[in-house]
C-alpha cells in the first residue's frame, strides 16, 4: 500500500469478505444453511487426517460472474493455497484460499457520485469456525467454537486504496451489496458481510491501521470517522502511528488494539497439494455470462425502452436493487411513468425525513400502488398522495384505500361544493382579498392555504387558484 502514489489526505482500502448463498460447502457436503452449533459439520471441514476436498462448482460460477459484473480479468487456471495459522476458528491448521493466482483480478465498482475504484482482486476462499464470546469479546473468560461455518464459502474483494471519506466507504459497500443482489448470489437475510478497512492519513505518512471485522454500512462509516479523528489527534500530540490491526467497538464508538499488522510472509502459503489446478476454459466463462441475471445497465435499458421513462430515472432506479424490484412491482399496476416518478422522488424524500433506509420500510408494494391508483384515478390529490405516504413511513401497513374514506379524503370533485368553500374563504378574510387585487401574491397563496386546509388537502391546488381567481374577479 506505501507503493502507491496517495494524492488525497485520507486514503481508504478496503477488503471485503462476503458468504456466497450456496446449499453446501465450499469443499464437503455439509449444509451451509444449520442453525444449531456444530450440527453441519464432517471428516473435510473439520480437517480430519486423509479426508480430501472436492470442489464446490456452484461457487466457481459465481465467482466468475461477480468477475464478469465488475469488468475484471477471469484467471485461466483455477489455483488453490494454504494459508498457514494456528487459531481455535481452524481445526486443520491451515484455511484453503487462493494467493498466488486470484479468481478474478484488475476489476471495478462505481459509486454514485461517478467515481470508479479500482480492485486489485477476487479471491475464494472457505470461511473459518464461529467464536462466541459469551460475555463479550474483552471480559470472557472462556470462548465457545462453532465450526457450522467452518468451510462455507466466502469471495474475498480487496480495493485500491482509492476511498476518502467514511461517505465513500458506505458508497462502496452499498453498491457492491446491489450487484451482489442483482447477481443473486448473496443471501441479504442470512448471509455475512464484513470489512477489514485499512486507512492511513497524510499526517501520519500514511502509515497503514487495520480495523478488523466491520459489518454494516453504518458501523463502516462510524468506524472509518473515529479512526480518522484518532490518528489525527494522535499524531498532532506527537504519538507514532504503527502498523496495527484493531478491533471496532460497536457500542462504545471506538477502536482497540488488536495486534501488530503481520504481513503475508508470516503465513506461509504453500499450493494445496489435494486440490489439482483446473482450467477456467472460455466456453465455460461464456455459460456463465450468457446465464447471468439482468444486470443494473440492462435493466435500465428495458424501463427505457419497454416502460418509456426516461433515461435519468431508470439510471437512478436501478442503482439500487430493492428500490427496483419494488418499483417493477408498482409498475405492473399503474402507469409505470407515474410509478417511476413516485418511486424515485417522493419516496426516497419521505425516507430521508424520518431517516429511514428502504428496508426499513413495513409498507409494500401494494400499499404503494394503491396510493398511486387513487391518485391516476383522481380520487385523491397530490398533496393526499404524499401525507398517505407520510403516514405509511411512520405507522406502517394499513389500508389505503379504506383510510382515504374514514379520514374523508376523497378529493373534492363536484365544482359546485369547492366553490362553496371558496367563497366562504373569500368571505372570511377580505383584507387578504384587497391585498391580492393590489397584486400581493402572497395573499392569493395564503387564501389557497385557507381552502386547502378546510378540504384537507381533498382539493386540486390548480383548481382552487382558478376559482379564486374566477371569484375575485
Amino acid at each position: 500500500m506505501n507503493d502507491y502514489k496517495f494524492t488525497s489526505d485520507v486514503v481508504i482500502g478496503l477488503e471485503i469478505h462476503m458468504e456466497i448463498d450456496t446449499k453446501t460447502k465450499l469443499f464437503c457436503a455439509c449444509s451451509t444453511k444449520a442453525k444449531e452449533p456444530n450440527t453441519s459439520t464432517c471428516e473435510i471441514c473439520l480437517g480430519f487426517p486423509g479426508s480430501k476436498p472436492v470442489l464446490n462448482k456452484k461457487v466457481i460460477d459465481y465467482a466468475i460472474r461477480m468477475g464478469l459484473a465488475t469488468k475484471s480479468n477471469i484467471a485461466k487456471e483455477l489455483v488453490f493455497s494454504r494459508k498457514n495459522y494456528f487459531y481455535p476458528d481452524m481445526s486443520k491448521n491451515y484455511q484453503i484460499t487462493q494467493y498466488e493466482l486470484p479468481i478474478c483480478e484488475k476489476g471495478k465498482i462505481e459509486l454514485s457520485s461517478g467515481k470508479v475504484v479500482n480492485l486489485t482482486r477476487i479471491h475464494i476462499e472457505e470461511d473459518p469456525a464461529s467464536l462466541v464470546h459469551p460475555s463479550g469479546m474483552s471480559s470472557s473468560s472462556y470462548v465457545l467454537v462453532d465450526y457450522n461455518r467452518s468451510g462455507r464459502p466466502l469471495l474475498e474483494m480487496v480495493t485500491e486504496p482509492e476511498l476518502n471519506s467514511s461517505e465513500e466507504a458506505r458508497d462502496f459497500m452499498k453498491q457492491l451489496v446491489n450487484i451482489l443482489q442483482y447477481l443473486k448470489i448473496f443471501d441479504i437475510n442470512e448471509g455475512i458481510i464484513k470489512a477489514d478497512v485499512n486507512i492511513s492519513v497524510k499526517e501520519s505518512g500514511y502509515k497503514r491501521v487495520e480495523i478488523k471485522n466491520v459489518s454494516g454500512f453504518k458501523e463502516i462509516e462510524r468506524a472509518v470517522e473515529y479512526e480518522i479523528e484518532r490518528q489525527k489527534e494522535a499524531v498532532e500530540k506527537g504519538e507514532d502511528i504503527v502498523l496495527e490491526t484493531r478491533l471496532w467497538d460497536s457500542e462504545k464508538g471506538i477502536t482497540k488494539h488488536m495486534r501488530l499488522k503481520e504481513s503475508e510472509s508470516d503465513y506461509g502459503y504453500i499450493l494445496d497439494p489435494d486440490l489439482v489446478i483446473t482450467d477456467i476454459t472460455s466456453d465455460w466463462v461464456k455459460e456463465v455470462e450468457e446465464n447471468l441475471p439482468e444486470l443494473p445497465i440492462e435493466r435500465a435499458k428495458r424501463y427505457v425502452k419497454e416502460l418509456k421513462i426516461n433515461g435519468e430515472d431508470a439510471k437512478v432506479l436501478t442503482l439500487d436493487y430493492e428500490l427496483s424490484e419494488f418499483f417493477d412491482a408498482v409498475a405492473k399496476k399503474v402507469n409505470p411513468i407515474t410509478a417511476a416518478k413516485w418511486v424515485r422522488r417522493e419516496l426516497p424524500r419521505v425516507l430521508n425525513y424520518n431517516n429511514l433506509e428502504f428496508h426499513d420500510i413495513k409498507f409494500t408494494s401494494d400499499h404503494f400502488s394503491d396510493i398511486l391508483e387513487l391518485l391516476e384515478a383522481k380520487k385523491i390529490t397530490d398533496n393526499v398522495a404524499k401525507k398517505i405516504l407520510e403516514r405509511l413511513c411512520e405507522k406502517g401497513d394499513f389500508d389505503v384505500k379504506d383510510y382515504v374514506k374514514s379520514e374523508g379524503l376523497e378529493a373534492v370533485a363536484d365544482s359546485g361544493a369547492l366553490e362553496g368553500i371558496i367563497k366562504q374563504v373569500i368571505d372570511a378574510n377580505p383584507k387578504a382579498i384587497e391585498e391580492y387585487k393590489g397584486g400581493k401574491e402572497q395573499s392569493l397563496n395564503f387564501l389557497v392555504g385557507q381552502v386547502m386546509r378546510q378540504t384537507r388537502g381533498a382539493a386540486s391546488a390548480p383548481e382552487v387558484i382558478e376559482l379564486i381567481k374566477k371569484l375575485v374577479n
